[in-house]
């Protein structure tokens, strides 16, 4: 059986393409840089899954990849909180092909964005950075170039939707006149799984889409109008980047630097170049649906919470890019913590409505939740934003509005999550079923003096939110 080892796959892609390969019958090397936060998919044999914890800064940690695999996809891309992303992705992508060489591997797959202009954005030329890097490798490299995603709980999809059923009148920056080739996610997965071992790719690159050339407006109000919502957008011409960021930030639940790279390439028309296209359809049989097609098959998938993965579930979205280890352990000294316990009413219902926290079901004491959300986006948290990706499915890793999920298991009635929050300090949220009681514990470890007087301040309200929030969970009346 062969192996295909694949590159992030806790990411948007990554995390879709594990079944995807899988159901070609191949053996899937997942790499994480921690393996807690990969979600198995109860739906793969186990038999053709291979966790592998691997930090591509880290070249020591490479030797944890099986030299056996016979294909590779590059599915890494950083558009974190640091500045130096650019360094941070060159340096993975040199390690990786150095790696690569190594190995049995006989073909890389590398997802990119389109690059075809001049001019390119920081966030596209680091892209087109790690390409050519790529491209050095002894290895035959394909490289997929691929515009506006459109799919369930992606960054692009998202945003669109966000500005649409928020704003019934848009006053927007210019770059909405910007041309775009959007692609629907179910086509990049064919393209990726199709091209595999395609001998008339190897060593070129190829750009895919739909035949759809948009301007951003376009698809704003195409939105809109299979949404059946009456919509009107005007441009101004002096809306500088950074009010860009900040206009999307506020609006939509993407974060404050992921906004600032989407605005820097949405300058940028990022339309396929027609022969590529029509050779990469030639080589692999696929012809993309429309964009319309994309939409409607979104929304369908929205509507029957069959979300796969989603973007916020990145650490992208957050404030931290960090291995979810360091938090797990809770600590005990040098903290302040609020401890209570209630009977519940049905040990099921109970572990239900904990599992549901959050997002568009909620919060208990949801009128002070939603304040102290509004205090974080304020000074650059994600806020109450991101909500969660499904609305009673929890697992390690996913991010439930300004929290992470550190452990999650419902037949043993355990939830831990972290705050991503902005504080000044570091704080756990904590449920579990034990002995016929439901225990919740808040934990708090302030840094410095700042810290303590943030619990001090906060501390009044606890009494309302989490006496509030145990009665609510274990069904007191």
């Amino acid at each position: 059986m062969k192996k295909i080892l694949l590159t992030g796959a806790t990411g948007y892609i990554g995390k879709r393409m594990v079944s995807v390969i899988a159901a070609q019958g191949y053996k899937v090397v997942c790499c994480c840089r921690d393996a807690s936060r990969f979600s198995r998919n109860t739906d793969i044999d186990e038999s053709l899954l291979e966790i592998v914890e691997v930090d591509f800064l880290k070249p020591e940690t490479l030797e944890n990849i099986p030299k056996d695999i016979s294909g590779a996809y590059y599915l890494m891309h950083s558009m974190s909180n640091s500045n130096d992303y650019e360094d941070s992705e060159k340096k993975c992508a040199e390690n990786f092909a150095a790696f690569i060489e190594t190995t049995e591997c006989q073909h890389v797959v590398y997802l990119s964005g389109l690059v075809n202009e001049r001019e390119l954005s920081k966030h596209l030329g680091s892209r087109f950075q790690v390409e050519k890097i790529l491209m050095e490798s002894k290895v035959p490299v394909t490289v997929l170039r691929a515009g506006i995603i459109i799919g369930s709980g992606s960054a692009s999809f998202e945003i669109i939707r966000d500005l649409v059923e928020k704003l019934p009148v848009m006053v927007a920056p210019r770059w909405l006149d910007t041309k775009c080739q959007p692609i629907g996610i179910a086509n990049v997965l064919d393209f990726l799984i199709f091209v595999l071992f395609k001998e008339e790719s190897y060593h070129q690159s190829f750009d895919i889409g739909c035949d759809d050339v948009l301007t951003y407006k376009q698809m704003l109000l195409e939105f809109a109008r299979i949404r059946n919502l009456k919509r009107r957008i005007f441009t101004l011409p002096v809306m500088t980047p950074k009010l860009s960021s900040y206009w999307l930030y506020f609006i939509t639940s993407t974060s404050y630097n992921l906004a600032t790279a989407l605005v820097g390439s949405m300058k940028i028309e990022v339309i396929c170049r027609p022969e590529s296209l029509a050779e990469i359809k030639r080589i692999t049989g696929i012809q993309p649906f429309s964009y319309e097609t994309a939409l409607k098959r979104t929304l369908a998938k929205i509507q029957a919470n069959e979300i796969a993965s989603s973007w916020k579930d990145s650490f992208i979205s957050s404030r931290r890019d960090t291995s979810l280890k360091d938090f797990m352990e809770v600590p005990h000294y040098g903290c302040f913590t609020d401890l209570r316990s209630g009977t519940y009413d049905d040990r099921e219902k109970c572990i239900e409505r904990i599992f549901r926290l959050g997002g568009s079901n909620g919060w208990y004491g949801q009128s002070l939740w939603k304040i102290r959300g509004f205090m974080d986006l304020m000074v650059g948290g994600p806020g109450l934003r991101r909500g969660r990706t499904h609305p009673d499915r929890l697992h390690e890793g996913d991010a439930l509005d300004f929290w992470r999920v550190l452990y999650a298991d419902r037949k043993e009635g355990r939830l831990i999550l972290f705050a991503e929050m902005k504080l000044p300090g570091e704080a756990w949220l904590m449920f579990k079923i034990y002995r016929g009681k439901l225990w919740q514990k808040a934990v708090f470890r302030p840094h410095g003096i700042s810290g303590r007087l943030y619990w001090f301040a906060v501390l009044p309200f606890h009494g309302i939110i989490f006496k509030g929030m145990l009665r609510k969970l274990t069904g007191e009346s």
